[in-house]
């Protein structure tokens, strides 16, 4: 699959998408980074550590998030997407459910969507990245934790996402998909799912694992989240050898260092 202007093998192997939040609220690294040069600065550190994909984000979608209108979501973004494009030579991801933002973005240089409601929140999303015949990772979310078969319910969801990206003409190739560790699911749910990601590969697409620093991880291990970084490493582990080949993560250089070892030992599996 092409995003931006490099060519990344998905089926083979396994890519670090690195996290920018350029919001004030977070969840984990509210306000770090929504100044303009304190940004630029961690994307030039993600880049050394081994950062392949930057996801940019400019509102939070922890629990409780305060919903943001288009236009102050575009106003965080867009100089950021530009600027980075100046700066840096690195893909772009831009996470973002509203189709107005989406073309901002991509008008400024953003090289893929990243949608948390998987193309059912704004029935326009679909249509602008079919436009601009641009990569997407597609999420699996609900507004309750209410299922009747859990797994077969997740995959059910995922189905009827790729049947909305199909409807508009959203090629097979650009299409990426995400568990959705942390969105519509209960603390028991969000284990089992990391722990059957091999059931996503029967959809027939490449997929992203975003556990990094959730609160999965902050129940199992009793820690707050600037203290789940070995946590974060366990699931990143377990996604490459579920078959995942892009893991979304805020700490890169471990996050690297532990997908490259678990690559190495899967090929002898």
């Amino acid at each position: 699959m092409k995003i931006g202007n490099r060519e990344f093998d998905l089926m083979n192997n396994c890519y670090i998408m690195g996290i920018l939040n350029v919001t004030p609220d977070s969840f984990s690294d509210g306000g770090k980074y929504n100044d303009m040069d304190r940004a630029l600065r961690h994307v030039e550190e993600m880049m050394e550590e081994g950062m392949d994909i930057l996801d940019i984000g400019g509102e939070s979608t922890r629990p409780g998030y305060t919903l943001l209108s288009d236009e102050e979501e575009i106003h965080r973004v867009v100089p950021v997407i530009e600027k980075v494009k100046t700066e840096f030579n690195i893909p772009i991801s831009l996470d973002t459910y509203k189709s107005a933002v989406a073309k901002a973005g991509l008008q400024a240089g953003a090289d893929l969507i990243n949608d948390i409601w998987g193309l059912k929140y704004d029935e326009n999303m679909a249509g602008v990245i079919a436009d601009f015949q641009v990569p997407c990772c597609l999420m699996h979310n609900r507004n309750e934790a209410v299922y009747a078969d859990y797994m077969e319910d997740v995959l059910k969801d995922l189905k009827e996402t790729l049947d909305i990206a199909e409807k508009a003409g959203i090629s097979k190739e650009k299409i990426i998909l995400d568990p959705g560790v942390g969105f519509g699911k209960t603390y028991e749910q969000n284990v089992e799912i990391i722990a059957k990601l091999d059931r996503l590969q029967e959809l027939g697409y490449p997929v992203l694992l975003g556990t990094s620093r959730k609160s999965v991880i902050g129940l199992t291990l009793n820690l707050p989240t600037d203290q789940r970084v070995e946590g974060t490493l366990a699931t990143s582990v377990v996604g490459v050898l579920k078959g995942c080949s892009i893991i979304r993560v805020h700490d890169i250089k471990e996050n690297f260092r532990a997908v490259k070892m678990a690559m190495k030992i899967k090929e002898y599996l």
